[in-house]
């Protein structure tokens, strides 16, 4: 199969014209080869301050556009991003790795958070509070924040982006995105799309600006005061790097971040339902996604059947072409991520683990990196445990009480997902409950990944704190007016000052 011709095919069906490569380039590469396909355009600095003014000038119109009338315009986007739904998730698969279900769950991921955008547009409601003064009303409106900066990562190329670009847009933000350096070619496809869904609908131009660029390039947009809000996925480092800056010039963040995610499995667990939820959250995306499931931490009672059960399923993975029907583990991104991998193993050894099943290179591509998913039983949560390693390895963890295993899965810096197996609704509310996991995403019966649009995604502690898709994440890109109208003759003060 030759990836460099599909992927140009994809791009053509996109519509997407490439601008000439004689400036900065960055290479388009895939991991299901390991070769790289053909250079595309990127930026630097000086072109990132000059997406910004485009973006600022276009704000200025966009803000006072009615919300339903933007609302048109991300409708009319997520009609094209359905039309385009095979091409897209051709160049998710070639970027990324991604299997084909998963590939085309990412496309289908921004149909959904397109419609919920929609009728979101009517709906950014404000409150109105009874004032103490006569003849005095209180209200809350909300207003469009300004330009939004997105920074995405490689192993959800269109997806993240999507989430937020949607909700900013009938929110009457524009938005800078700085793709991945990893995943130029879904970028590109994802903002012709838009470009032309805002060309049919007679919106202003740039009101999504793509640039392509390492962390040096994209310094103004943590910088610049026109950025309102900068929404950065990436590593807890990353964030680290990101958070202080735009902080000292009080921007404001959404910020998600690592995730070392953990599932109770319990003595009254359903192990059928849990090693389904179990291995589709560990092996899913090679193990590359945020919520991807790195601790298990099950009771002693039945941590020798999970254990053999979860190593059955494990070595019958099929890991391979993501390309070919049937395979369901596609490659890591990189060598260094199999490296990393590697590293994880060696020390979860050196710590006193034992590994049950997989961790070894699957021979598909002679210059691409295929893991077979890892089952590690571990002695305790040892410093390795409790940081992420972005690799499709499950550490496996046992306990005797309640309490305990509670303890353990809080235990960590991060705080993005988590999930209990128990038919127990005792178990399951107190896992719920405010001294139960303490992380953004609480789930019963179901894995740690495969969250739904209409909730809100993202998590506590070195997660961020942000909130993206659902629920009410639209109030991050908008700023909050709290309005007292007096329409009596009298100008009484509140909290009955006299100053008279």
């Amino acid at each position: 199969m030759d990836l460099a011709h599909r992927a140009r095919v994809a791009l053509s069906h996109c519509r997407v014209d490439l601008p000439d490569t004689t400036g900065p380039t960055v290479m388009a590469r895939t991991p299901v080869t390991g070769r790289e396909l053909f250079p595309v355009p990127a930026h630097d600095a000086a072109a990132v301050t000059a997406a910004i003014d485009a973006a600022h000038d276009a704000f200025l119109t966009w803000r006072t556009v009615p919300a339903p009338v933007r609302g048109a315009l991300v409708k009319r986007f997520g009609e094209l991003i359905t039309e385009h739904k095979e091409d897209l998730a051709d160049l998710v698969g070639i970027e990324v790795g991604k299997i084909r279900s998963e590939a085309l769950g990412e496309v289908q991921e921004m149909v959904d958070i397109c419609d919920f955008a929609v009728g979101l547009s009517r709906q950014l409601q404000g409150r109105t509070m009874p004032s103490e003064r006569p003849g005095h009303r209180l209200m809350e409106t909300w207003h469009p924040a300004g330009v939004v900066g997105v920074i995405s990562a490689f192993n959800f190329p269109a997806a993240v982006w999507s989430w937020n670009t949607a909700l900013a847009l009938v929110c009457g933000d524009t938005v800078v995105w700085k793709a991945s350096e990893l995943t130029p070619l879904t970028s590109y496809a994802c903002s012709a799309l838009l470009a032309r869904a805002a060309g049919e609908c007679g919106a202003p131009p740039n009101l999504n600006v793509l640039v392509v660029g390492d962390a040096e390039a994209a310094a103004p947009l943590l910088d610049d005061r026109r950025v309102a809000v900068v929404s950065a996925t990436g590593s807890e480092r990353m964030g680290a790097a990101v958070a202080p800056r735009v902080a000292a010039r009080f921007g404001r963040l959404i910020l998600e971040l690592g995730g070392n995610n953990a599932a109770i499995v319990t003595p009254s667990a359903d192990l059928d339902l849990a090693v389904r939820g179990i291995v589709f959250a560990a092996a899913g995306t090679a193990g590359q996604r945020c919520t991807s499931m790195r601790r298990v931490i099950v009771h002693e009672s039945r941590a020798e059947e999970l254990v053999s059960r979860l190593a059955a399923v494990f070595d019958r993975l099929t890991v391979g072409d993501p390309f070919v029907e049937g395979t369901l583990v596609g490659p890591l991104i990189s060598a260094s991520a199999f490296t990393s991998m590697g590293d994880a193993l060696s020390t979860a050894t050196a710590d006193g683990g034992a590994l049950v099943a997989g961790g070894e290179r699957v021979d598909v591509h002679p210059d691409a990196y295929y893991a077979r998913p890892a089952l590690v039983r571990m002695p305790a949560q040892t410093a390795l445990v409790q940081r992420e390693t972005f690799a499709p390895i499950l550490y496996v963890l046992t306990y005797s009480t309640f309490e305990e295993a509670v303890a353990l899965h809080n235990a960590v810096p991060q705080g993005l997902s988590s999930s209990i197996f128990t038919t127990d609704q005792r178990e399951a509310e107190r896992f719920l409950a405010a001294d139960g996991s303490d992380c953004g995403i609480v789930n019963v019966n179901i894995g740690t990944s495969g969250a739904e649009i209409g909730g809100a995604f993202g998590g506590e502690k070195t997660t961020g704190g942000g909130r993206e898709s659902g629920s009410d994440a639209w109030r991050g890109y908008m700023r909050r007016a709290t309005n007292t109208i007096n329409y009596s003759s009298e100008l009484p003060l509140a909290q009955g000052v006299n100053f008279g």
